[in-house]
């Protein structure tokens, strides 16, 4: 780009994202994005270098994009959608990325404000429509700063700003609204080609702060580690796994929504937080919103916890009442690398007694793996358990660099998974409609990993399936979406169930408000854009059916879709 070209203020946008390091912008247009589809062809003509502008079908499915791009490669991408109603689509997925500390630039047009006299003024009548007092509300409790870009002078500066708060410790989503009649303004030139004003700031705990915690791991005679949002990193990880091998020291992964240690790693005791919780006299607890649930886990009156993560406290949500004995606030993987270093240079005062607690570690991991693998095992049929499926699902992908995506779908355990990053749940905020469009993201970043989203089939309708499919057939994006599908919402009819083990629903033979009988053929939703597809009934067809999903998704590129029948 010249330095003396004037670029029009909504090309200049994507020009100046692209400086920042953002390889792809998720849009969904509207009537507000003229200047921007003018800046862009503006910018093609003169060869300038931008992000990859992709056109998708639906507010959720960019933001669940963006989400799993980030998953993919610890760099923070760009949302561009419409006005208010836009932003009103993407509003969840805001919520999500918030949840799972996502750090990506969201944007949204304002409709304008002028009626008439200024270039970009109101043309058509939902210009009066999707005027709103604060649009931003729609989004600023999920936000870490927003604002509204008033003169073009100010793109690099703003965009900067927004790109360096979304990747500060701890990471999220940043909003900027863009009104129509600025982005029809030329941008000044030089603006553009100005360094970049402002660096992220990243918290890595002091030594003090480690030198306390690794004493008191290291003094305590009965430790255990909760590990829910994953170890941050592959350092963290390899480092997380030396730690408590070296230490003797359970991982309960309670509510998992990545995996922080390999299911195979002999101190991996499962997501039950009994009896460790309990008994544990110091507990780690690695960036965990919820380590376990108040109502039904108690840790020791006397133990002491230690909180570590990017935000340890939880600060976003007003209730969060997890006992603190140290708060280190740290990026998890560097965290845990200094954590390990500062553990091993301290000497062992249970050297003799951690023997023990090893077998006794050793122990209850036997018989729990046992219980898994039975559990499974005893779900083949038709239709089949949940845990069948995601065991097979474990087998077929054995042999790949996979990650599994799960929205309620294919339990993490019966899996076995082993790698950093092999899996991922939705976020603890629920925002449904999450998985696919997740899976997408990632499998665009890395065109090499098979990525296999999970998912009941209520959470497959609400990832809006029509849109995702296009998208990934535009795209040439080959995810595998497996549905684990009982025709209704299972996790609404659990919930009932356990809140009223004897009530009136639970001794109905349906739950009401939670059937999706008749269920949709999601074989043919996928088959209209062109996806390998196939039903599954019984557990004897499984293996068959997921070698040849596979295959056409690495051999033939092409998307594919299984939908599988579990029982209720």
């Amino acid at each position: 780009m010249t330095e003396d070209l004037a670029f029009t203020s909504g090309g200049a946008v994507f020009a100046r994202l692209k400086r920042l390091g953002v390889d792809v912008v998720f849009t969904n247009a509207g009537t507000d994005f003229p200047p921007i589809i003018e800046g862009l062809a503006e910018a093609d003509a003169h060869d300038v270098d931008l992000p990859l502008a992709m056109t998708i079908g639906h507010e959720h499915v960019a933001m669940g994009m963006a989400h799993g791009y980030y998953f993919a490669t610890g760099r923070s991408q760009a949302v561009m959608l419409h006005t208010n109603v836009g932003l009103a689509n993407g509003s969840i997925g805001a919520i999500n990325a918030a949840t799972d500390h996502v750090p990506l630039i969201l944007m949204s047009g304002r409709t304008p404000t002028t009626e008439q006299g200024r270039f970009g003024a109101r043309t058509v009548p939902i210009g009066w429509g999707q005027e709103m007092r604060d649009q931003a509300a729609l989004v600023r409790e999920a936000s870490k700063w927003e604002y509204e870009l008033r003169f073009p002078e100010q793109v690099s500066e703003l965009l900067d700003r927004a790109h360096a708060i979304a990747n500060s410790t701890p990471k999220g989503p940043v909003y900027l609204s863009l009104p129509r009649e600025v982005l029809c303004e030329p941008c000044p030139p030089g603006v553009l080609q100005a360094d970049i004003a402002m660096a992220p700031a990243t918290t890595v705990a002091g030594d003090d702060v480690i030198t306390r915690a690794a004493a008191m791991l290291v003094g305590a005679a009965r430790p255990v580690v909760f590990a829910q949002r994953g170890a941050g990193t592959q350092a963290g990880f390899d480092a997380l796994a030396r730690l408590c091998d070296r230490w003797s020291i359970p991982v309960c992964q309670y509510w998992a929504v990545a995996n922080a240690i390999s299911a195979e790693h002999p101190t991996s005791i499962g997501h039950d937080p009994m009896p460790w919780l309990a008994e544990a006299d110091v507990v780690l607890v690695i960036d965990s919103l919820a380590p376990w649930a108040p109502d039904l886990h108690q840790p020791a009156d006397d133990s002491q916890v230690i909180q570590l993560g990017p935000n340890p406290l939880y600060s976003r949500f007003p209730v969060r009442n997890f006992r603190t004995t140290l708060a280190v606030t740290t990026e998890v993987g560097p965290g845990l690398e200094l954590l390990e270093t500062a553990m091993s240079e301290l000497p062992d005062p249970h050297a003799e007694a951690r023997a023990d607690r090893r077998g006794t570690i050793a122990d209850h991991v036997a018989t729990h793996r046992q219980h898994v693998a039975d559990t499974a095992a005893a779900g083949a049929g038709t239709p089949m358990s949940k845990d069948h499926v995601s065991t097979c699902i474990g087998e077929a992908v054995r042999s790949h660099t996979c990650t599994v995506l799960s929205e309620l779908g294919a339990p993490m355990e019966p899996l076995g998974l082993t790698e950093h990053g092999a899996w991922r749940q939705e976020p603890h905020s629920g925002g449904l409609g999450w998985s696919l469009p997740c899976a997408m993201g990632m499998k665009l970043a890395d065109p090499g990993r098979l990525v296999v989203a999970t998912m009941g089939d209520g959470s497959y309708m609400f990832a809006n399936p029509v849109a995702c499919h296009q998208v990934a057939e535009a795209y040439e994006i080959p995810v595998l979406t497996i549905v684990l599908n009982n025709s209704g919402y299972g996790a609404v009819s659990q919930s009932v169930r356990g809140l009223y083990p004897q009530g009136y629903a639970a001794k109905g033979d349906d739950v009401p408000l939670t059937s999706l009988s008749p269920s949709p053929d999601f074989v043919l939703i996928a088959q209209a854009s062109r996806a390998h597809a196939e039903r599954v009934e019984s557990s004897n067809e499984l293996p068959g059916a997921l070698d040849r999903a596979i295959h056409a998704v690495t051999v033939g590129r092409r998307q594919a879709l299984l939908d599988v029948r579990v029982e209720r």
